[in-house]
Parts: C-alpha cells; structure tokens; sequence
C-alpha cells in the first residue's frame, strides 16, 4: 500500500456548503479526540498509517466554537461523546471543559487505562462506558504496549472501579494469532474488573500462515462457551451483537439505515484536534474524507459510503454483518489494493463468515427463546452496541 503523509489543511480553502441534514438517523457520536500525542507506543497502532499519531497534541478550537457547531449542525440530536486519542487523558482539562459544559450528553471513554487513576470523581461517575485498551494476557499487552502496562492498567482500573457510573469494556485488538481462549475468558471472569469484553480483528497483515485456522480454534470454545448457559450472560459484545441480528434482524438497520454497523456512513463524526471532522479515525490522513470543520461550523454527508466494487450484499453474513469496517472495504475495493484486500479484508471476512455459521450451529432463536426477560434486554438493549462496531 503507498504511504500516505499527512499534509497540513490549506488555510485558504473554500468552505463547502453544509448539508440540510448530513446525521442520518436522531442520534450521532461526537468522538472528540483530545490530543493524537499518546504516552504508549503500541506496535499496531492504526494511527501510525499517514503519521497522524502525534501530529496534533493541543486543540485549535474553543468549548465555545463545539458549541456552536452543536447547535447548527446537532440541534435535536441524542448525542454521545466519545473522548479519543491518542491518549485522551493526556488532555483532560478539555475532556471536562466538555463534560461540564454539555450535561445532557452522555460520555464515553476510550483508554488504555494508564492514566485512569487521574480522573475526579464525578467524571468518573458520569461516564456511561469506558472502553479499556487490553490486549488479553499480560505477555501479550506488555508484548504489544510496553514492560508492566497490563498490570499498571489493572491496578488503575481497580482504583476507580466503583466510581465509574457505567460500564467497563475491555477492548481487545486482537493482534497476534497465539491469543488463547484462556486469555480472553479470563478478562470476563469474577474479578470485577470489566463488565463485557470486545475484540475486534486487527487491520493489519497479521493474517499469514495458519492464523486465521488459529483464530477460529479459539473462536469455537468461546462461542460454545456463550451458549452453555441461559441464567447468566457471557458477555462478549461480537456474539451478543451477531445474536441479536439474528434473531432480531431489524436491529442490524434500524440505527445504521441498512448502511454500515461501523457508523461512519450514518452518524459518527470524529473531531480532529485542529477541529477537522472526518467519518473514520483511522483514516484521518485522507484529506477527501473530510466532512466537515468544528472552526468554520460545516457539515456534509459522510464520503465513507457503500459502492458498487464492494461485495458485501452477495456474502452470506450481510443480513447481519452489514458490512463490517467501511475502511478496510473502501481500501479493498475502491481504491483496489489488492494486497491490503488479500492480506486484511478477506481473512476477516472468512472469520466473520465463521462466527456466523458456529452460532447457527447452538440455534440461536431457540437459546434466545429461553432466556430470561433482563437477560433478553442485554441481548437486545446493551448500550455499548452505540460505541463499537458490533463486528469484530
């Protein structure tokens, strides 16, 4: 793939025309991030492509400015903040400017949790859901982000536990194909540190050899696991989110327009530091991508749109898929790199097919039809379905 740099924004460039209504739908994710300066440095970081990670340590526009964008462009709207980064900690002087000034909103963080221990209590305790950057073992996150950060994050994160007014979300980057089910079953378990666990595949060529055969060895128990028991929930976003399509189809369109589950086609607007809005904060270096500006208050549909090259509607998962990263499709398909396709998007694609066919195997409809009512609404209801892609 060509290596894209991040040019600066030319000050001189005409401001496009808002759209009547570029937010599909009456909810949208403000993702604010806060700083791209991060004090860890992860091998896998997507904000590595195009030198965006620390290109933009401080924000260039005001409270005052977001402020006024919300009310053009997000008047009416349920919103829901997401703080991001880099490390959006490193900032947090904004991050509660923010909080205070909005209090209707509801907030989420997303972390790698080193700093969370900074964090005042009644922040704290107005976040719905904080997303927790965990790789799985501690050989594996040290591996993966540096000598004692697993064991720092965990003591943080026990710490504040009972002051989080939400939930906890470990997620996971599911990077290196070694990771065991026991790693993965053990950041759910009774310790009470995370409340449900998401993974999602990682976007990178880490897909060679027998890795996705090892994926799905892990991928089997885990899914049995899920469906051994209907008195308690195991609770793993991707299967509870992939379960909920299959039972209940609707759900897997009715916030996304039968566009994308990932968001960035209908209602998730990433506000860069210098205030720049593009739909997806991992491509951020694609200049074509922007859709808008918190400082010169515009707004317009997101470009990161379904196409004719992409053959998600031929796939059997598309009734509950709904294609999965408009990013890595965009890259496979539209701008046709053949290797990024071969090496990232299809081996993902394969694993996400297999999921699909490992739950058809417990009868999902029927598991559904014995669980209890509370337990229905987690499937149903969970409200960390707003914050992640749902797919892995």
């Amino acid at each position: 793939m060509t290596d894209i740099v991040l040019q600066p924004h030319p000050a001189s460039r005409r401001i496009p025309a808002s759209d009547p209504d570029p937010i599909i739908g009456g909810r949208v994710e403000l993702q604010l991030l806060t700083t791209l300066k991060c004090n860890l440095k992860c091998t896998y970081c997507s904000l590595g492509v195009g030198d965006v990670l620390g290109s933009q340590n401080h924000v260039e526009y005001t409270v005052d400015e977001l402020a006024a964008f919300v009310d053009k462009h997000l008047q009416g709207k349920e919103v829901y903040v997401t703080f991001y980064g880099g490390e959006p900690t490193l900032n947090l002087d904004m991050m509660l400017e923010v909080m205070q000034r909005f209090p209707l909103f509801r907030f989420q963080l997303q972390t790698n949790g080193t700093l969370l221990d900074g964090l005042p209590d009644w922040a704290l305790g107005r976040l719905s859901n904080i997303l927790v950057s965990i790789d799985g073992s501690e050989a594996t996150t040290d591996g993966y982000r540096g000598r004692g950060i697993y064991r720092q994050v965990l003591k943080n994160l026990a710490a504040v536990r009972d002051k989080i007014g939400g939930t906890v979300t470990a997620r996971v980057t599911w990077g290196n194909p070694a990771t065991t089910f026991e790693e993965l079953d053990e950041l759910v378990s009774a310790d009470g540190h995370f409340d449900y666990l998401y993974w999602q595949f990682v976007a990178d060529e880490m897909y060679a050899g027998d890795s996705v055969e090892q994926r799905q060895a892990v991928l089997v128990p885990l899914i049995e696991k899920f469906f051994s028991r209907t008195d308690v929930l195991y609770p793993l976003i991707p299967l509870m989110g992939i379960v909920r399509n299959k039972v209940l189809p609707t759900r897997g369109q009715e916030l996304y327009a039968g566009l994308t589950q990932c968001r960035v086609s209908t209602h998730l607007i990433n506000v860069m530091p210098n205030g720049q809005i593009y739909p997806c904060p991992d491509m951020m270096y694609a200049h074509d991508m922007q859709m808008g500006d918190v400082r010169s208050n515009w707004l317009k549909k997101s470009p990161l749109q379904p196409a004719a090259s992409m053959p998600c509607e031929g796939c059997e998962a598309f009734s509950w898929c709904r294609r999965n990263c408009m990013k890595n499709l965009w890259l496979g398909y539209v701008k046709n790199d053949l290797r990024y396709r071969a090496n990232v998007v299809e081996p993902i694609c394969d694993l996400l097919r297999f999921m699909g066919r490992e739950i058809d195997k417990h009868d999902p409809q029927a598991w559904f039809a014995r669980l209890p009512v509370p337990l229905r609404r987690q499937i149903t209801d969970c409200e960390v379905y707003e914050y992640v892609e749902i797919m892995p």
